[in-house]
């Protein structure tokens, strides 16, 4: 489906869930299932308004319960139902979840940095980022194949498969991944269809996305 030339085609909002207490004490949390604090739900509220007045046609989501109570406040407004599919959790990170930052560098270090170094890691022994992206990016152009024309897809997930989802959807090498940068809790990003395939047209943000004027058409 990467090769239409509609205009401006399908998009794919990919949201990360709201604020943990687990994320306050930078937690490592992997596939354990974190409840949203009363912060992340808030953030949940705020960001949903916005959200919904993009219309969006389906919501898909992570089973785990930070990202399933955060997609039911969008659910809420939009009166969509939601699909939970666990090929949207956060990567499994083995002996590293429950860990703080600190900690990993502390016991994991020689690892940590050659998974920075973009190298393929099975951080604590679990899941490489390829085989996340293996598992998340199918489900997310499935959904997205269903949509109608110039229709809007609201992805709820985890920071790490919201990044490798976008790379693998991009085309990128998955050493270069890691180049996206993170996403602040409740921001999302924006994919849109265009005539090569999908581009990135919104990355960490917390505004609804604007059309881009000027020269790149």
């Amino acid at each position: 489906m990467n090769g239409t030339t509609r205009a401006p085609g399908r998009r794919i909002v990919l949201w990360r869930h709201g604020q943990t207490a687990w994320n306050l004490e930078r937690r490592f949390q992997g596939s354990t299932d974190i409840e949203l604090t009363e912060t992340g739900r808030a953030q949940a509220r705020r960001a949903a308004r916005l959200l919904a007045s993009l219309r969006p046609d389906a919501i898909i989501a992570s089973d785990l319960r930070r990202a399933a109570d955060t997609a039911g406040e969008l659910a809420a407004l939009t009166r969509l139902e939601v699909t939970h599919d666990a090929a949207l959790r956060e990567t499994y990170a083995g002996s590293w979840q429950g860990l703080t930052h600190d900690e990993i560098l502390a016991r994991y270090g020689e690892q940590y940095t050659a998974w920075k170094r973009g190298e393929p890691v099975r951080r604590g022994g679990g899941e490489l980022e390829t085989e996340v992206a293996d598992r998340s990016a199918p489900v997310v152009l499935g959904h997205a194949d269903k949509l109608p024309e110039n229709g809007t897809l609201v992805v709820v997930s985890h920071g790490g498969t919201i990044r490798t989802t976008i790379g693998r959807l991009l085309g990128l090498e998955a050493h270069h991944w890691e180049g996206l940068g993170g996403l602040s809790n409740c921001c999302w990003s924006v994919l849109g269809e265009g005539a090569r395939g999908w581009r990135l047209l919104e990355h960490n943000a917390g505004t609804l996305p604007e059309p881009v004027l000027g020269d790149d058409d």
